[in-house]
């Protein structure tokens, strides 16, 4: 099962766990209250995954890649890292799922702190647009994941600040909603 944890404070290399001292664990339901969806599948079969069909069905999950991040496979990898890890948000959700390797997105809560997800193979997790994010892989420096679109794929992120955007807004009200 997925773990995530609130960050400390440390400008220390990223893909280090950064779990606050004392620890301070956030579960599942926290984690849907912001938004973020998470499934556990069988990475091992991705390519005839039932259970993937059901969700991307649902959830109209449409267009669909493989991204290798490594020094090896990825163009560009050294400008990619560091794009992946500036504080951002799309105005489509983010679908990405582990299925091979390991790295961190990190969110902002309602209260604007940062909550680390650890994904490893076989997590699935789903960003709602608006939120807040970044991505950084771990110290195993790999991560292979399928990623999923509603529609033709829209690759632009807006840094922070972005709070002008539509999708903020809507994402703001979202919280503003489930904190009631």
């Amino acid at each position: 099962m997925v773990q995530a944890w609130y960050m400390d404070e440390s400008a220390d290399d990223p893909r280090k766990p950064h779990r606050a001292e004392p620890g301070r664990p956030v579960g599942l339901e926290q984690l849907r209250r912001l938004g973020v969806l998470y499934w556990k599948l069988d990475a091992d079969k991705y390519e005839n995954d039932p259970e993937l069909e059901k969700i991307r069905k649902e959830r109209n999950y449409s267009w669909k890649d493989i991204i290798t991040i490594c020094k090896d496979k990825l163009p560009n990898y050294e400008e990619k890292i560091k794009m992946f890890y500036e504080e951002h948000l799309h105005l489509d959700d983010e679908i990405r799922y582990v299925l091979d390797g390991s790295g961190y997105f990190d969110v902002r809560d309602a209260e604007d702190r940062w909550i680390r997800i650890s994904m490893q193979k076989g997590d699935m997790i789903t960003l709602p647009a608006g939120i807040y994010h970044r991505f950084t892989l771990d110290e195993q420096n790999y991560v292979k994941a399928m990623r999923l679109f509603v529609g033709d794929p829209v690759w632009t992120a807006y840094n922070r600040p972005a709070d002008h955007l539509e999708a903020r807004g809507q994402y703001v009200a979202f919280l503003a909603q489930t904190a009631a």
